[in-house]
């Protein structure tokens, strides 16, 4: 069965939405080891950026694959 495109997108924000909590929890936790102190406010716009990015990136390989599996059938 072939996935369509708006719901490779919704899978891939699904991620990314999942990924952006646990980047931030990380960030937060992580960055003070090496010296970072940032405020939530910064976490969380690092965290938005990086997940734009991350749609980005999911949604572009999603497609990617799906058109390899085509040519392949």
């Amino acid at each position: 069965m072939k996935q369509s495109r708006l719901m490779s997108l919704v899978e891939a924000m699904a991620n990314v939405i999942v990924g952006y909590g646990v980047a931030v929890v990380t960030q937060i936790l992580i960055f003070p080891i090496f010296g970072l102190h940032t405020t939530l406010a910064q976490n969380l716009s690092m965290g938005g950026i990086f997940t734009i990015v991350s749609i980005a990136r999911s949604f572009a390989l999603r497609r990617l694959f799906e058109t390899i599996r085509l040519r392949s059938s």
